[in-house]
């Protein structure tokens, strides 16, 4: 059943959650602006299809247009968790969940039935949380802990570092990642760079180069050239469409 058309917004999850899950999401697709890569993986409902959004490396258009699609959002990591592939084997994909979970067809029939935004959001939350407590697994502990550093400050942590902090070879580090996010560190770390940027992009009184240095870049010719990269735009373009009214919504009771 489509569901009633809504501007994007986020929830946040559980706290027992929050380590493996970003959020909850909803959004009208008509004219939405293109889906841009975060190192994240995606539960995704429709209306119509159950379907898991791989990590993307570029910008992605958001689809046919329908009044909403609802998602849940996992951690940098966490993906194959709950969906039980590499990730590199969803890079830049959209595959329909019933080809990676026998009970996604029991899923997308209740989601079918729903008629809220609140209750798509409950069933599939509900569904990523009974996948990642049936894997009884944790994320790596190294990509964790660059995705933090990263989210907290891009520039924190350099990826070359990475092999030298874990005592093992860059080679392994690069195998690690790709499996656990669909690329390699340094590609993440362009990624969560990128999205600090857009983080910021709201804000009134910072002019781009200002933006460009709190999150991370070398100065502004380089965050014009990663926003070309990853983004398909200009750091005015993105700033210009950025939706500055995504909601927040508190802790659910």
């Amino acid at each position: 059943m489509p569901l009633a058309p809504i501007a994007y917004a986020e929830w946040t999850v559980r706290p027992l959650l929050r380590r493996l899950v970003s959020c909850t999401w909803a959004a009208g697709r008509a004219g939405a602006e293109p889906v841009l890569p975060d190192g994240c993986m995606d539960l995704i409902w429709d209306g119509e299809r159950l379907f898991v959004a791989g990590p993307d490396t570029g910008p992605v258009p958001s689809g046919h247009p329908v009044a909403a699609v609802v998602g849940v959002r996992l951690q940098p990591g966490a993906g194959p968790l709950a969906f039980g592939l590499p990730a590199v084997e969803l890079r830049d994909a959209r595959v329909d969940a019933d080809c990676l979970w026998a009970e996604a067809g029991e899923v997308a029939g209740r989601l079918a039935e729903t008629t809220s935004i609140a209750g798509a959001r409950a069933v599939l939350e509900a569904a990523v949380t009974a996948r990642l407590e049936a894997a009884d697994l944790s994320p790596d502990p190294l990509v964790e802990l660059a995705a933090g550093a990263w989210r907290a400050d891009p520039a924190s942590l350099p990826a070359s570092a990475l092999a030298r902090e874990a005592g093992i070879s860059s080679r392994q580090v690069h195998r690690r990642f790709v499996a656990a996010v669909g690329y390699g560190p340094k590609y993440l770390q362009r990624v969560l760079r990128l999205q600090s940027f857009l983080a910021r992009c709201s804000e009134p009184d910072a002019g781009l180069a200002e933006l460009a240095a709190r999150s991370g870049f070398a100065d502004q010719a380089h965050l014009t050239r990663e926003t070309g990269a990853l983004a398909g735009r200009t750091p005015a373009q993105l700033r210009a469409t950025r939706r500055a009214d995504v909601r927040n919504v508190q802790d659910p009771a």
